[in-house]
């Protein structure tokens, strides 16, 4: 039996967990929201390009020059587009990419050798198809455009596929694109990049240097970085290099961390000065101390990524994305080997190089080396990495013009739609596997990272459930968050919805926000000691205003204990120490607001309303049930 799917979306917490918007879940939401746009972007291209072929390119080849004094940049709106935003998007993708270096499945560095291999592999095929394809065609020095992976198309397809296909697949996916997008920056740079100005591009390497001292001198500025990069994107253009090598190498040098407990004490601190005396000094101590608290990754993020998914990659599309469609000119491209070597190369190469690559890793580790997800998945995720746009239309115009620029765009383009067709049969096929095996070829064997530094101790923690239950659900909480209170409910139709997972509650008391919490979890240790934990801990969520003791006292003989034992063991040291361990446990683990879960030890991002909660522990208990 599970539980229904109703219920509101739960996402606040107390402290700053509640307004990050930066895990991969929100990332990837805003790339599946975005997706749309892009492929509205690329129809009005299409049609712009058609109903008016002179007026298309005309606008975009209309020339924009900045300058300062004698010196300046002056590009058409093209490549203004194409070298100039877009390196905000590779910015985005950096970050990302840094951000699961520092906190997510990548910070366990052996994990990302696979997705690695995979990616370069899932690179060097294409390239030999492509390459065996257009054999004597003249058109073999394209053959960077028939390798890249699109982040913003692929993430969309996993969201279109998300019902059928595990989450681990999109971690596994995004480290492929972004190994994608690093290594085709290198080959933009190598072999796509005009005449090379070697004292221009001393001049980068400089700039470059001097961000790396900054930031091994724990400048913290972005205004610093903020010049430094520009300084460096006009380094790079003028050396002949294409500059959007800027922002991947700016995002995967932005730090990602969590918030810690302590920082988020002293910006509580800095409020209540301000709430006292708003003064202008104390409102820039106050920006300061909430901006030490929350990493620069993180709001990098917040504050690029949704103009690059909205505006720059959509405006990207519109202005690489038109070519002409009359039939004469699609049957002639598709019968030039450089459209079939582009389409084939994404739609027969990508999943062959990624798959394969996978396959021999793993054999060759003798299984040291496994995939976050089962086979299955792994064969849907390279047919999703063969969706090639942003960047394999970005070296398409600098390889090609005229015909054989319309040639390239029309095996790219196509590639998107063969993609997208070969994960619906992909995942068609799982879907009609037996249970066992279905789940079996979506989540394969792999174990999983543990985000949960203290495991759960039987003979300590206190549970609720069957003891010996596969899936183990962990909340850190506070008796006086109102987000803990709307949680509660939650638990409790998973706990009754459920029959094979167990529940455990840990004490995180956020004093400084919640000043009756600390004595609410001493509270809920004393009464433990008369066997009365579960029903203390029901009454003070369901009551968070009445945590003064002479409540805590009637709530102790409303539950029919001692209250003169209850009285003592309230003030005692053990139960201050029990609550202690877990503040420990929470520091261990990384957990700085409340409520926090973790499902089988692995941290919960997202919502926790019912549906949510649900879906993961379904998940976890389907990866147990394989494991074993």
């Amino acid at each position: 039996m599970t539980p229904s799917d109703e219920g509101p979306h739960l996402t606040g917490r107390t402290a700053c967990t509640g307004g990050s918007r930066t895990p991969l879940r929100e990332f990837l939401r805003t790339e599946t929201g975005s997706a749309a746009v892009l492929l509205a972007a690329t129809l009005a291209a299409l049609v712009w390009a058609n109903a008016a072929a002179d007026a298309y390119e005309s606008f975009w080849e209309t020339h924009l020059s900045v300058t300062l004094g004698s010196a300046g940049v002056s590009l058409d709106l093209r490549e203004w587009v194409n070298s100039g935003l877009m390196t905000f998007f590779f910015l985005v993708v950096g970050l990302e990419a840094r951000r699961e270096f520092d906190m997510g499945e990548l910070r366990e560095r052996r994990r990302f050798t696979l997705p690695t291999v995979a990616g370069l592999s899932g690179m060097l095929v294409p390239v030999l198809i492509y390459l065996a394809v257009t054999a004597g065609d003249g058109s073999a020095h394209g053959w960077g455009a028939a390798m890249s992976t699109d982040t913003a198309f692929a993430l969309g397809l996993l969201a279109l596929f998300g019902n059928r296909l595990p989450d681990g697949l999109r971690i596994f996916v995004l480290t492929v694109a972004v190994v994608d997008d690093f290594v085709a920056l290198g080959v933009i740079a190598v072999f796509y990049s005009g005449s090379i100005s070697l004292p221009a591009l001393a001049v980068a390497a400089g700039i470059l240097g001097v961000i790396l001292l900054a930031r091994a001198g724990g400048i913290r500025r972005g205004v610093v970085y903020a010049l430094l990069a520009a300084a460096m994107w006009v380094a790079l253009l003028k050396s002949g290099v294409d500059p959007v090598v800027t922002g991947l190498v700016m995002g995967l040098l932005t730090y990602a961390y969590p918030a810690a407990r302590s920082d988020l004490e002293r910006a509580s601190g800095l409020f209540r000065l301000f709430r006292e005396q708003p003064t202008p000094e104390l409102e820039r101590s106050l920006r300061a101390g909430l901006a030490t608290a929350i990493s620069p990754n993180e709001r990098l993020q917040r504050m690029y990524h949704p103009w690059t998914s909205y505006v720059i990659v959509p405006l990207f599309a519109l202005a690489n994305a038109g070519i002409t469609l009359g039939g004469g000119q699609l049957a002639d491209a598709f019968a030039s080997p450089l459209t079939l070597g582009i389409l084939l190369g994404y739609t027969l190469g990508k999943p062959v190089g990624i798959a394969g690559a996978a396959l021999l890793t793993t054999a060759l580790s003798r299984g040291r080396l496994r995939p976050p997800v089962g086979w299955g998945a792994i064969a849907a995720g390279g047919t999703i990495a063969g969706v090639g746009f942003t960047v394999s239309l970005l070296i398409a115009t600098l390889a090609f013009e005229g015909d054989r620029l319309t040639e390239a765009k029309v095996g790219i383009l196509s590639a998107v739609l063969c993609s997208a067709a070969a994960t619906w049969a992909v995942t068609g096929v799982i879907g009609l596997l037996p249970r066992r095996r279905k789940t079996r070829a979506l989540l394969g064997t792999a174990e999983g990272l543990i985000d949960l530094a203290v495991p759960v101790d039987v003979e300590r923690d206190h549970i609720r459930g069957p003891v010996e239950a596969p899936v183990t659900l962990v909340e850190y909480g506070d008796f006086e968050c109102p987000y803990c209170g709307q949680a509660e409910p939650v638990v409790r139709q998973l706990l009754a919805g459920f029959a094979d997972i167990r529940y455990v509650w840990r004490h995180l008391p956020l004093h400084d926000v919640h000043p009756r919490a600390q004595l609410a979890a001493q509270a809920a240790e004393a009464a433990g000691l008369q066997g009365g934990y579960w029903e203390m801990h029901d009454l003070l969520l369901s009551r968070q205003e009445a945590l003064r003791l002479d409540d805590l006292l009637g709530h102790a003989a409303e539950i029919g204990i001692d209250v003169e034992r209850f009285r003592r063991d309230l003030h005692a040291h053990d139960s201050a120490v029990r609550v202690a361990e877990d503040l420990e446990s929470a520091d261990l683990s990384g957990v700085a607001g409340t409520p926090t879960f973790f499902v089988n030890g692995r941290r919960h991002h997202g919502a926790y309303d019912l549906a949510t909660l649900s879906a993961a522990v379904r998940e976890a208990g389907a990866r147990a049930a394989t494991a074993h």
